[in-house]
């Protein structure tokens, strides 16, 4: 192993990843696993260093130029202004004095250049391909710099220092990937900070989340639904198993992995990797629920039971349970064979429990079929809606009703309202945690074949066995709830696309911004000036809404809404913890002006 050069707490100079600039930093530990330097930037910006990318103080100012001199003491943050000359003061330069601002050019082009590209970074398909276009493109850049009239300013390449960039820009050149960004990717530190307890915390909710799923539709298909009438003994073995359900659930597997590669809908372009990669999906989940009502549909038509559903939904819920058993098992396995930079930050702790809770993997593909992004939308939530429809159709046959219930009518309705503006927004799952940061594993694969289709649920379920005629007044005021709700929450998450996709987008000026080191900026106004979640606080408020047309009898059919705190808190505090290790000051700016995190004047 390679002695430690630097200590906790020793001044150095870091570079900054993505560019040839060197910064003033403190180190702050040494990782013997991962081999890298954790170090903090004068903005509070934490990064890990390879030791290859740190210098020392003194041998740094000993071999810099004086035309570098300059960036020295500068943060991140404060390079994008430096200054600017006219070409009038331009021109009255000495010639000597230009000949070595052309030198230091062409020194930095070269040093793009010759940097080492890893070759399991190269898409394996066009390698040789790519490196020769890259090399042509270099070639091209210095040749250009060689013959760059002494009169003329500089500033015309693309292959420059970060600061004379201005603006930090998305590489978008089709067919190539810039060999200086390659170099500077990090591969995917061990993990340190385990989440959910922990190992121990991770033991128990598996344990946990399936059984919880079990006694929630117990207590939901009976007549007294209290918590104190809880059946002493599990229902019967044939009543929790059987093959021909599991074979059912199967096929809908494969219907919507079949639909989900059709050849329509856009494709789109998920957020930059670590590694450099760009990856691409499918957004057609839309039309994949199309397809599903008019297959439900034509079934229906031709004497398809749907009361099957409602007959057998535990069996479907242990064929869905042990549906993500298997996959998540065969997630773990393939994991082993990852590359490093293909790995998920959370999940990579070198314990077999938790990395199998947390996933390894961040985007596990077959191909061009995405596993993560399939799972995340299209069976689980189409699911949903079929299993609210075989509800409501057998609230009708049981209770002996010409129509159903008015709130039967009201959850099947917001439900696929919520189900339907998802599909439509597809697109903008690309940007969310689950997607951007977690592995799929277990927590993923569980909740979104098993959890969501079952406890999203358990208001039609419920409602089969305990219907509800409300009145007037509350229907005006559940639906005026649920309307606030949804604008909140849509409004929300459409501004935090729009912006992370296009922060330039002159539809977006009337949105105050925090910059930040890392070249991104935070909104600060709208409703993220109101509260930093504010499309938590919408999913809240309709979750409420279709909780209350249950009525106040029981507890459990508000198991969705308390279910649904206590993970968007939790998600509220990873994520706060995520940002500010990543934006630093910045993150601490954004806090003291927008002090609630989820409720106004309340959390």
């Amino acid at each position: 192993m390679p002695p430690v050069r630097f200590q906790a707490g020793d001044m150095v100079m870091g570079r900054w990843p993505g560019s040839n600039l060197y910064y003033e930093v403190k180190v702050l530990r040494y990782s013997v696993d991962t081999q890298l330097y954790t170090v903090i930037y004068k903005d509070g910006t934490e990064l890990e260093l390879k030791d290859a990318d740190i210098k020392s103080l003194t041998g740094f100012r000993q071999g810099s130029g004086r035309s570098r001199s300059r960036s020295r003491s500068r943060s991140p943050a404060r390079t994008r202004r430096s200054r600017s000359r006219s070409p009038a003061r331009t021109s009255r330069r000495s010639s000597s004095h230009t000949t070595e601002t052309r030198r230091d050019k062409l020194k930095d082009v070269l040093e793009v250049r010759l940097t080492p590209v890893p070759m399991s970074m190269v898409n394996n398909s066009n390698k040789e391909h790519e490196i020769k276009e890259e090399n042509d493109m270099t070639e091209k850049a210095v040749q250009k710099v060689k013959e760059e009239p002494e009169n003329q300013v500089s500033g015309r390449y693309n292959l420059r220092r970060r600061k004379d960039q201005g603006e930090e820009r998305p590489f978008e050149a089709k067919g190539t990937v810039p060999v200086g960004f390659l170099a500077a990717t990090q591969q995917t530190s061990k993990t340190t900070d385990l989440e959910f307890g922990g190992r121990i915390g991770v033991f128990f909710l598996l344990l946990l989340l399936p059984a919880v799923v079990l006694a929630l539709l117990i207590l939901c298909a009976q007549k007294d639904s209290s918590l104190l009438s809880f059946p002493h003994m599990l229902p019967p073995l044939d009543s929790l198993w059987d093959w021909q359900v599991f074979g059912i659930t199967l096929l809908w597997l494969l219907f919507q992995a079949v639909l989900s590669l059709l050849p329509i809908g856009k494709v789109a372009n998920g957020m930059p990797l670590k590694n450099g990669k760009t990856l691409k999906y499918r957004i057609n989940g839309f039309y994949a629920l199309l397809v599903s009502v008019v297959a439900i549909g034509a079934g229906v038509y031709n004497g398809l039971d749907l009361g099957y559903i409602h007959t057998h939904f535990l069996q479907f819920y242990t064929s869905a349970l042990l549906v993500s058993f298997l996959l998540s098992i065969y997630l773990f396995v393939r994991s082993r064979s990852a590359r490093d930079d293909e790995r998920a930050p959370a999940g990579n702790s070198g314990y077999l429990l938790y990395d199998f809770f947390m996933g390894r993997e961040l985007n596990p593909r077959i191909k061009d079929f995405d596993i993560k992004f399939f799972c995340e939308m299209r069976p689980g939530l189409i699911g949903w809606l079929v299993f609210n429809f075989a509800m409501l159709h057998s609230e009708m046959e049981l209770q002996k009703l010409d129509a159903p219930s008015s709130a039967m009518l009201l959850v099947n309705a917001f439900q696929l309202f919520w189900v339907v503006d998802g599909l439509w927004h597809e697109e903008k799952l690309l940007t969310m945690m689950d997607i951007v940061h977690d592995g799929f594993g277990f927590m993923l694969a569980f909740g979104d074949l098993a959890w969501v289709p079952f406890t999203f649920t358990c208001q039609s379920y419920y409602l089969v066995s305990h219907p509800s005629d409300l009145s007037v007044f509350w229907i005006v005021a559940i639906i005026l709830l649920y309307a606030i709700g949804y604008y909140v929450f849509r409004k929300a998450n459409s501004e935090k696309f729009a912006f992370r996709k296009n922060p330039a987008d002159p539809a977006l000026s009337y949105l105050k911004t925090i910059p930040t080191a890392t070249g991104k900026s935070l909104i600060a106004s709208g409703l993220w000036g109101f509260v930093r979640h504010p499309n938590y606080l919408g999913d809240l408020l309709m979750a409420l809404a279709w909780s209350l047309t249950c009525g106040f009898n029981h507890i459990i059919p508000y198991f969705y809404l308390i279910y649904l705190l206590i993970l968007l808190v939790h998600r509220e505090a990873r994520d706060e913890h995520q940002c500010r290790k990543k934006y630093g000051v910045a993150w601490e700016q954004y806090c003291q002006a927008v002090p609630y995190r989820i409720f106004p004047r309340v959390y």
